[in-house]
């Protein structure tokens, strides 16, 4: 009770003398030595609020450079990976370090509000993560060097330098991974990229931290040594670094010890020791396979088998006595006997391929593969791009080429699967794989109740700058696309057996787009367009 009239008392004194002012000289000098500080304060909010406006002024004029240029000049300009991965930073981690911290003052204003609204269609974590499985994917599919990647060159093709800050998130995500390939690989250049920024885009102590655990994952205890001491140089009660120093100072001396009793018993060094499993490119047994080394050097466009019966293949126009290919024969080019492999040029119009990408365009979805034990179709991570299913009458276009695809194959479409439009993405690929189902995949289009892929017809809709091939992964074809050209190859034997050598892939897309559309053909309603044969190998 003591204490609240006390309280009270005091709040009555402070009152009365806030409310007279005006009675004492001394009171007011006061109230003027708080007038000159009221407006020192809102001089420095003018001034912070100038410096963030001018900011935010660079930022929209960055954006808008940005984006005019894009639209207005080469629209495949996320095409290229490099660009493509530095745009999707460029809305995440950059946008929450450089643009994001200036709304936070005003969350509810309408700008604030009307950003967060757009943001909706920029990329987003997920898509920067994309980004960098995608340029490792390229990467390693088509051995790109560290240094020209980072310089933003992808063979003749120029893109926008990395900064050492660029290179240090992609080291970063693959650390995350516990990849350390690719880890030591990028961080490496960023600490090459560090060393000559004037103004550093991220600290070489942060690199130092990242690059000297990799290093002694990968097996370099010797260098991982040196970093860290380099590291705690820097940053003296780094704990962390000062337990990794006593563990890798431990294990070298270990090493030393055991070369030494090596060298006391006579011994010599043993050559044929297993390296570490991290000093090379992590490979999974299948990614080790001679199947899957032959699908990256096909995409390379290295030549990896040697074809006795090349000069058998001819190129001919062809009719097939039907009325429409009468007035314009197809063009058929012979890429393979057996399997008989062959491109058809000109098959599709510019217009054409123009009208199906529009009607495509809002449907993509993630494409999926039939899973051979349940038949039912789900996501893989081998194929990687979105597709949709066009009906034959969506458009007049979609029945038009079903029914030109049908004079040039002589096959009824009558059972085939709709026109799949698919169109690959950043590093989208399509690893190898057959069309038909084997007989152990007894589920595999029982819904659509047609039999067996007999054929596949697949129609290049895009000139693609680089990568992006179709190859036979058996037999060591190759078909890199062109626009409005198509491929054909059966898939079965007259005997409804599979054809195991049309086993193929998609190679990665290295840059530019490419759009494709598919039309496999099933076995039901051929039986007179293409009979059984009693010859097994027919």
């Amino acid at each position: 009770m003591k204490l609240w009239v006390t309280c009270l008392a005091f709040a009555c004194v402070a009152t009365l003398a806030s409310a007279e002012l005006f009675s004492s000289m001394a009171h007011l000098e006061t109230a003027l030595y708080a007038e000159r500080d009221i407006a020192v304060a809102i001089q420095d909010y003018i001034h912070e609020e100038e410096k963030r406006l001018d900011k935010l002024k660079k930022i929209a004029s960055d954006f808008a450079d940005h984006s005019e240029a894009a639209l207005a000049g080469d629209k495949n300009l996320l095409a290229n990976p490099i660009n493509a991965y530095l745009y999707m930073k460029r809305f995440t981690l950059d946008w929450d370090k450089e643009v994001a911290p200036n709304f936070q003052s005003d969350p509810e204003s309408a700008v604030h509000k009307k950003i967060e609204e757009l943001k909706g269609y920029l990329p987003n974590y997920d898509d920067l993560r994309g980004a960098v499985t995608a340029l490792l994917r390229l990467q390693d599919t088509y051995q790109l060097d560290t240094n020209q990647l980072a310089q933003g060159r992808i063979r003749s093709m120029m893109a926008k330098q990395m900064s050492a800050s660029d290179c240090f998130e992609i080291g970063k995500m693959t650390y995350n991974n516990d990849d350390y390939y690719h880890t030591t690989l990028w961080m490496e250049k960023a600490m090459n990229l560090v060393a000559l920024e004037k103004n550093r885009t991220v600290q070489r102590m942060d690199i130092l931290d990242y690059l000297a655990f990799s290093l002694y994952k990968q097996g370099n205890v010797e260098r991982a040594l040196v970093l860290t001491n380099e590291l705690l140089a820097l940053l003296p009660h780094h704990t962390r670094a000062q337990n990794n120093r006593k563990y890798y100072e431990k294990l070298l001396e270990e090493q030393r010890r055991k070369q030494y009793r090596r060298g006391e018993d006579g011994g010599e060094e043993d050559k044929t020791e297993e390296p570490n499993k991290y000093t090379e490119r992590p490979l999974d047994e299948y990614r080790k396979s001679d199947e899957f080394q032959t699908y990256e050097s096909l995409c390379r466009g290295e030549n990896t088998h040697d074809y006795k019966l090349k000069h058998k293949l001819k190129c001919r126009y062809v009719h097939k006595n039907n009325p429409r290919l009468l007035l314009k024969p197809a063009k058929e080019e012979e890429v393979y006997l057996n399997p008989w492999i062959v491109i058809y040029h000109d098959v599709v119009s510019d217009k054409e391929i123009d009208t199906i990408k529009r009607i495509a365009t809002p449907l993509l979805s993630r494409a999926t593969v039939h899973n051979p034990r349940t038949g039912k179709l789900e996501t893989a991570e081998y194929r990687v791009s979105k597709s949709a299913w066009l009906k034959d009458g969506d458009d007049p276009v979609i029945h038009n080429v079903n029914n030109r695809i049908s004079d040039i194959t002589g096959l009824s479409m009558a059972t085939a699967e709709e026109l799949q439009i698919a169109n690959y993405g950043l590093g989208g690929q399509y690893e190898p794989h057959f069309d038909f189902a084997r007989r152990e995949e007894t589920e595999a289009f029982r819904d659509l109740g047609s039999g067996n892929r007999i054929a596949t017809w697949l129609t290049y809709m895009t000139n693609v700058d680089a990568g992006g091939a179709t190859v036979f992964t058996h037999i060591g074809v190759k078909l890199f696309p062109i626009k409005g050209a198509a491929a054909f190859w059966y898939n079965l034997y007259r005997s409804g057996d599979g054809i195991f050598d049309t086993r193929h892939a998609a190679c990665p897309v290295l840059v530019g787009q490419k759009w494709v559309s598919n039309k496999w053909i099933h076995e039901r309603g051929q039986e007179f367009r293409r009979p059984c044969s009693v010859n097994m190998d027919e």
